[in-house]
């Protein structure tokens, strides 16, 4: 036999077993395409069969002192059991306390603006005045016909005061004095009725001064200079002023948190104190002033199931503008011994909540759990936890039940991500 064939076998050392194999077929061929294999020489065959079996199976065998497996390794944080307190959170409209309307009561020609948009104003303060003059001339005119009328009752009065002395000596008739009471009526009706035209005159004349019926923030001008404005001219509303401080948050319930915010609320009364309420501003700051509860709608929106309940905040600064959204946060109670995880401990499959714990053998244990309250980046769990357990954070994709792991402890920082309840007299 050719001692190539030989050399090819031992030269051959692969461990991959399609390699091997596919390289020991190529052997076998060459070796049965050879001449002294056609000859029939069955002990040459066999002898190159042998060699080339051991060859193959020493070359797949496994080196010795190959290292074993390692464990998976996973982070784990021990269960913080501690009072929480429970929030929630709604998002709100804030409004003001009051929001006025300022319309022209009277048609003229607007003259003159006397206040500056975006300003405070003060109640009884002057904002525009229309022109005068058709005003003041109707009330002249009014103010001369009850002067004219107050002389005709001041005639009727003498008239019948002279004929009352007259009628017992017989020189007038009893017709001639009942006459003379009708005209002393009709003139003091017509004194009456010329003195509410002067009434009304006057009070038109007044309108024509407009002014802030109370204190606020005054919006933008809807009425210019020399726009005819008034009831009849389509340009009614000039502006509007809101009282801002306080200031409403108007945020909607649900029937559920409804119930659950009054019983809170009655309980808190029960101890003197009201429920802490904040306001998270939409750049995510928390207002400095904490509020308080003002009052609950009569009914429920059978339309969305909520029902709008107003909210209090001091807003001294004027920072705080009508129709700014912001999210109005409360305290509605406290789980006493809660036992907290991070939320990434927690995986849903489905309907069902599964954290792994790692048990004191490090083995692991996959525990179906019943969550709480979201509080911060941390999750309360109500069910299927202990104090002192120890929950995998990192490494939940390498583990199984029964697995073993290394495990590896995490700094806590859960503490951090627990809320802080607002002060009660933050307000104050």
């Amino acid at each position: 036999m050719d001692t190539s064939f030989f050399s090819e076998v031992i030269g051959y050392n692969s461990c991959n077993y399609y390699e091997s194999l596919q390289g020991f077929m190529n052997i076998i061929k060459k070796l049965t395409k050879s001449t002294r294999c056609r000859s029939g020489i069955p002990s040459t065959a066999m002898l190159c069969f042998s060699v080339i079996l051991v060859v193959f199976i020493s070359g797949c065998e496994k080196p010795k002192g190959q290292a074993t497996a390692h464990l998976p390794v996973v982070e784990i944080v021990e269960v913080l059991q501690q009072d929480v307190p429970v929030q929630q959170e709604w998002v709100g409209v804030l409004d003001g306390m009051v929001n006025a309307q300022i319309n022209a009561q009277v048609t003229g020609y607007l003259i003159k603006q006397n206040y500056k948009e975006g300003e405070l104003v003060k109640k009884g303060q002057l904002m525009y005045e229309i022109d005068p003059r058709t005003f003041q001339a109707n009330f002249d005119q009014v103010k001369s016909n009850l002067a004219r009328q107050q002389a005709v009752l001041q005639t009727a009065l003498l008239d019948l005061e002279r004929i009352k002395r007259l009628l017992p000596e017989k020189a007038v008739s009893v017709r001639d004095r009942d006459n003379a009471v009708g005209r002393e009526a009709s003139a003091r009706a017509e004194v009456m009725a010329a003195q509410a035209a002067v009434e009304s005159a006057q009070l038109a004349l007044g309108f024509t001064k407009i002014t802030s019926p109370i204190d606020g923030i005054a919006g933008i001008s809807k009425a210019q200079l020399g726009d005819l404005v008034g009831p009849s001219s389509g340009n009614n509303l000039m502006t509007s002023v809101s009282q801002v401080e306080p200031i409403r948050a108007y945020l909607g319930l649900s029937e559920q948190q409804y119930m659950q915010f009054t019983r809170e609320k009655t309980s808190h009364d029960g101890r003197g104190q009201p429920i802490p309420l904040q306001l998270i501003l939409v750049d995510g700051t928390t207002y400095p002033l904490g509020g308080t509860f003002y009052f609950a709608n009569r009914q429920v929106d059978v339309k969305t199931g909520t029902i709008q309940v107003a909210v209090l905040f001091p807003n001294p600064d004027k920072l705080l503008r009508p129709g700014q959204f912001a999210r109005i946060r409360a305290i509605i109670k406290t789980e006493l011994g809660a036992l907290l995880v991070p939320q990434q401990a927690v995986t849903q499959l489905q309907t069902k909540y599964l954290i792994a714990v790692v048990n004191a053998d490090n083995t692991v244990d996959m525990r179906i759990v019943t969550p709480g309250e979201r509080i911060g980046s941390l999750w309360i769990i109500k069910e299927g936890l202990k104090p002192g357990d120890h929950v995998i954070v990192e490494g939940l994709q390498k583990v199984r039940t029964g697995m073993k792991v290394e495990p590896k402890a995490v700094a806590k920082s859960q503490e951090s991500a627990l809320p802080v309840a607002p002060s009660a007299n933050a307000a104050r």
